[in-house]
C-alpha cells in the first residue's frame, strides 16, 4: 500500500499534503476480530501539561465528541493539475475528527484534487488566520478564494457548484448564512439551519432528486449522522482504560507531539478521556455497554438502505452515504470497529464504499 508522504510546501507550522483518494487499510479483515492496535507515526510539540491534554482530545472530534481514526494511505495528487477554472481546496483539519473524515470521503469520492493542511491542536496556528476555530475549514478558489466552515454546510455547497453553474461558489455558500444560538450550557455557538439542503432549481432538482422522498431520507440520514452517530464514537473508542490507551497511543503517534509531551499525553490523556467517556455515555443516555447503542445505529443504518440497494443513494452513494461512512472509518484499526464489523450488518455496505471511493 502506498504510504502517505509529506510534500515540500509548508502552510504555517501545519504539514501539507496533496491528495487524491484517501483510502483506508481494511485492517479487520486482516486479523481476528477485538484486536485494537495504533499505526503512523507523529511529530511536533507544543508546551503547556493542561492544554496538551485538552488539545489533543479536541482534535479527536472537535464540537461532537472525541473519535480515533485508523491509518490513512494517502494518493499524491497535484492541485495544479487541475484543469483551468476549476476548484483549487485546501482543507484545514484534525485527522481524527469525523466532521474532517466526512469532508475527505466527499471530496475523494467525487475527484477532487485538494491539500490537507494538519492542525496543531493545542496552539492551532495553522488557522489563525480565521476568526473561526473550528476545523474542518476549507479554503477554495473558483476564481476568487473563499472559506467554507461547518462539514455539512462545506459538502452542501461544493455539491451544489458541481451540479450547478449558474451561481458563483460564493454566491452559492452565501445561502448557508450562520445564526448565532445559545446551548443549554450557556454558550453561544454558530449553526446553519439549511445546511442539509442543496441549493437547486426546480429542473436540478428533478434530476438528481427524480421523487421528493429520495431528498427527504438523504437529508435525514445527513442529518442523523450529525446529531447521533458522531456521538456514538468517543464512548465505545474510550469504553475501557485498554482501549484508552490504544486510542491514545494512536493520537501520540499521529500527532505533533515532542517526547515528552508525547508520554504525557499518551498516559494522563488516556486517563482523562475514559473518565470523559463516561460523561458523555451519560449525557447521551447511552446503555451500560455502549457497544449495544454502536450496533443498533448501525443496524438501523443497514437497515434503512435495504437489500435492494448497493448503497441509499441506489447504485452510487448518496451525501448520507458519505457521511455515515466518514464518520464510521475514523474508528477503523480500534478494537471497537472490528466489534462493529463483526457483530452488525455493516460490512458488506462498508466494503462496497471502500470500493467506489477507490474507483
Amino acid at each position: 500500500p502506498l504510504s502517505a508522504r509529506p510534500q515540500p510546501k509548508m502552510a504555517g507550522a501545519g504539514r501539507v499534503w496533496r491528495v487524491g483518494a484517501v483510502l483506508l487499510p481494511p485492517a479487520w479483515r486482516l486479523r481476528a476480530p477485538g484486536r485494537a492496535f495504533g499505526a503512523a507515526a507523529g511529530r511536533g510539540g507544543s508546551s503547556g501539561s493542561g492544554r496538551l491534554v485538552l488539545g489533543a482530545a479536541f482534535a479527536l472530534g472537535g464540537s461532537a465528541g472525541l473519535c480515533l481514526a485508523a491509518r490513512q494511505r494517502l494518493r499524491e495528487h497535484s492541485a495544479a493539475e487541475l484543469p483551468a477554472g476549476s476548484l483549487q481546496l485546501t482543507l484545514y483539519q484534525y485527522k481524527t475528527c469525523p466532521f474532517c473524515s466526512k469532508v475527505r470521503a466527499f471530496l475523494d469520492y467525487h475527484g477532487l484534487p485538494y491539500e490537507i493542511v494538519e492542525v496543531n491542536p493545542i496552539m492551532r496556528k495553522e488557522i489563525k488566520f480565521s476568526s473561526y476555530r473550528k476545523v474542518p475549514i476549507l479554503l477554495a478558489n473558483a476564481g476568487s478564494p473563499l472559506q467554507l466552515n461547518d462539514s455539512s454546510v462545506i459538502i452542501s455547497a461544493i455539491k451544489t457548484y458541481l451540479i450547478s453553474r449558474r451561481n458563483s461558489l460564493e454566491e452559492i455558500v452565501s445561502f448557508y448564512p450562520p445564526v448565532k444560538t445559545i446551548t443549554e450550557q450557556g454558550k453561544e455557538v454558530l449553526e446553519y439551519e439549511n445546511k442539509y439542503w442543496l441549493m437547486l432549481d426546480e429542473k436540478e432538482t428533478k434530476r438528481v432528486y427524480p421523487v421528493k422522498e429520495v431528498r427527504v431520507e438523504e437529508m435525514k440520514w445527513r442529518k442523523w449522522a450529525d446529531d447521533w452517530l458522531v456521538h456514538l464514537i468517543s464512548p465505545n473508542v474510550y469504553r475501557t482504560p485498554k482501549e484508552a490507551l490504544a486510542s491514545f497511543d494512536y493520537i501520540v503517534r499521529e500527532g505533533k507531539f515532542g517526547t515528552l509531551e508525547g508520554l504525557f499525553a499518551k498516559y494522563v490523556g488516556a486517563v482523562a478521556m475514559f473518565f470523559v467517556s463516561k460523561r458523555l455515555k451519560k449525557r447521551h443516555q447511552l446503555r451500560d455497554d455502549v457497544r449495544e447503542d454502536l450496533y443498533e445505529a448501525v443496524n438501523e443504518w443497514v437497515k434503512a438502505v435495504g437489500k435492494n440497494r448497493l448503497f441509499m443513494g441506489g447504485n452510487q452513494p448518496n451525501l448520507a452515504d458519505l457521511a455515515v461512512y466518514g464518520v464510521l472509518r475514523v474508528m477503523e484499526g480500534l478494537e471497537a470497529f472490528d466489534d462493529m464489523m463483526v457483530h452488525t450488518n455493516i460490512q458488506p455496505w462498508y466494503q462496497r464504499m471502500e470500493e467506489v471511493i477507490q474507483k
